[in-house]
Formats: structure tokens, C-alpha cells, sequence
């Protein structure tokens, strides 16, 4: 005669595996930036050069390689995951979010920065990407009335906002920017 198995886990039973976020990316900097590390090692070497030349190598291979690392280590995090927006070190939770505005053109991006920029506003910014979303924060303890956050990618963004919202039960709203 068998002995009963014991009920075997399900996925949804397992919590040791973290969920993937439904939006994550990395604001590294692009080619240009890539460019000025090498050109930084390139200046550095050569302002080295007639003192020593295996030291002025070494040192503009230093500073390339340092200036890379830091560009890299710096790079903020944009991501949905966890019932919650995080871009950089800051974290807001989906249930307060507003409106979410993608702005999928750098003009869009510069009024946002500029003119219409409230200063109380969150800002995640990296020039690098020219583009990003609006989002409206719905928190009376708080009195940031927006975040601003940059990405390559403004509509996945926002898309990702509204499945986390809806999931969360919020009432986010997306709005179409208009061409």
C-alpha cells in the first residue's frame, strides 16, 4: 500500500524567486558618452606624455576605464516592480499615481524641463535620454505633485504603470500625447 505524497508547491506558492518587474531599465549613457571616456583617457595620456610614457599609457587607461565605471555606477534604475515606481533612489507606490504622460519626442521632454517645470517636482533626469513620462501623484502627505522621469522607452513606461495601477486597483490614467 502508497503512502499520500505531500501536495507539491505551486509557483504561485513560491516566494524565493523574486517576480520579474514589469518595466526595468538602466540610463546608461549612450556612444557619445562612451566617446568622452575614451577621449578623457586619450587627454589624459597625452598631457602625461612627456614626463613618461608607460605612465602617461597607464594613467589615460585609468581615467578611461574610471570614467566608464562611474558612468555605469551612477546610472539610475527606472523600474515597476513590487506595487511600486522606482526611478533612481526614490520610490513611490502605485496606488498614489495620477495621471501617467509619456513624452515621446525630446521637444516634449525640454517644455517639461523648462516652462513648465513646477518646482516641487521629482526629476530623474539623464541627458542622455531625451525622452520620458509625466506622472501625477495623488498623496496629500506629500507635496511633490509630480514625478518626471527620463527613458528611452516612455511608452512601455507608462503601459507598465497602467497594468501595475490596474493591478493595484488605482485609478491611473493614460494620456496619448497628441501629434
Amino acid at each position: 500500500m502508497s503512502t499520500p505524497r505531500p501536495p507539491q508547491p505551486t509557483p504561485a506558492d513560491d516566494t524565493s524567486h523574486p517576480v520579474a518587474p514589469a518595466f526595468r531599465e538602466r540610463l546608461v549613457p549612450g556612444p557619445a558618452a562612451w566617446c568622452g571616456a575614451a577621449g578623457l583617457g586619450v587627454i589624459v595620456g597625452v598631457t602625461l606624455w612627456p614626463l613618461a610614457h608607460q605612465a602617461a599609457f597607464a594613467f589615460g587607461l585609468v581615467a578611461a576605464v574610471a570614467t566608464l565605471v562611474a558612468l555605469i555606477a551612477t546610472a539610475p534604475v527606472v523600474e515597476v516592480s513590487d506595487g511600486a515606481l522606482r526611478a533612481g533612489r526614490a520610490r513611490v507606490p502605485l496606488d498614489v499615481l495620477g495621471e501617467v504622460t509619456p513624452m515621446a519626442s525630446p521637444a516634449e521632454m525640454r517644455t517639461a524641463l523648462g516652462p513648465a517645470l513646477d518646482a516641487r517636482a521629482y526629476v530623474c533626469l539623464r541627458a542622455w535620454a531625451r525622452t520620458g513620462v509625466q506622472v501625477e501623484l495623488h498623496d496629500p502627505l506629500d507635496p511633490t505633485p509630480y514625478w518626471l522621469v527620463s527613458t528611452r522607452r516612455p511608452a512601455e513606461l507608462a503601459a507598465a504603470l497602467r497594468r501595475g495601477e490596474a493591478q493595484a486597483g488605482g485609478t491611473t490614467k493614460a494620456v496619448t500625447p497628441e501629434t
